[in-house]
């Protein structure tokens, strides 16, 4: 089973590969290919992960000393598998409910409030030498950490830039992403309708009439219309920003954003 597991892991880093890539030739039909597929790998690592944990858990073994009591997963890990789930800039708060409602195991709040830090630190010492870093997003006119948004270092510099629009963007696309995960049954617990609910209610038509519980389907088909209504422009002011970003910033720069100075040609459209 390890060995089937490291498979899927490294199945899952070229796939990572593969989507930047045809992100980079703007191939949109060839990423949502890939995306599908992705999530799919990454459905049967996470069962294939359970599996293993339940039969070492009932394989005989010696007493072991008595030890304090963690997670079973780093919390970074937790962090990326949410971020992974929702694929946009997220808070501490949303990543904490999204974990609660789909994956097992504890997220500590505390640890959250340091991890960002302790991930500029660890790139700062040796850039490079993990396969992801977890950073802030960026503000599209200082291009400076926007405060409490997570992101993915793998991720293209314009989902890590946050415009004028892009905060109900996200939400609208968490909004999806969610309802997906509900549709598909990862791991449901009795927060999912609570995370669904907070999301309906902020969505025009997301909400069914009554007190009925949340639609999947129908918070999706809400958000996605309204996502049409700013998707263009809120593209247009990342893509620029991320522009004046790849011209202006260094490496750490463009992950971990710059120091609140101000950039030349500061707006998002400069």
């Amino acid at each position: 089973m390890q060995d089937d597991l490291e498979a899927l892991e490294d199945r899952i880093a070229r796939l990572r590969r593969s989507v930047r890539a045809a992100m980079r030739r703007r191939d949109s039909a060839r990423v949502k290919e890939l995306r599908a597929e992705l999530r799919r790998v990454e459905r049967a690592w996470d069962e294939l992960a359970d599996a293993l944990e339940r039969d070492e858990r009932q394989q005989p073994s010696a007493p072991e000393p008595a030890r304090p009591p963690g997670p079973l997963v780093p919390a970074r890990e937790h962090v990326h598998q949410v971020l992974t789930l929702l694929g946009v800039p997220a808070a501490p708060k949303l990543i904490g409910a999204v974990h609660r409602a789909f994956f097992p195991g504890e997220l500590p709040a505390s640890r959250l409030a340091s991890l960002r830090r302790d991930e500029e630190r660890s790139f700062r010492s040796s850039p490079g030498a993990r396969p992801y870093y977890l950073c802030p997003a960026l503000t599209s006119d200082l291009l400076a950490p926007a405060r409490g948004l997570v992101t993915v270092s793998s991720w293209p510099l314009e989902h890590r830039i946050i415009g004028p629009l892009s905060p109900r963007v996200d939400f609208l696309r968490a909004a999806v992403a969610v309802a997906d995960a509900a549709q598909r049954g990862l791991h449901e617990t009795p927060d999912t309708e609570r995370l669904l609910r907070s999301f309906a209610v902020s969505i025009p038509g997301a909400t069914p009439r009554g007190t009925g519980p949340i639609d999947p389907g129908l918070l999706t088909r809400a958000a996605e219309a309204e996502i049409a209504v700013h998707l263009d422009a809120d593209r247009q002011a990342r893509a620029a920003a991320a522009d004046r970003a790849r011209r202006r910033l260094d490496e750490t720069e463009r992950l971990f954003g710059t120091k609140l100075r101000a950039i030349p040609g500061k707006t998002a459209q400069g």
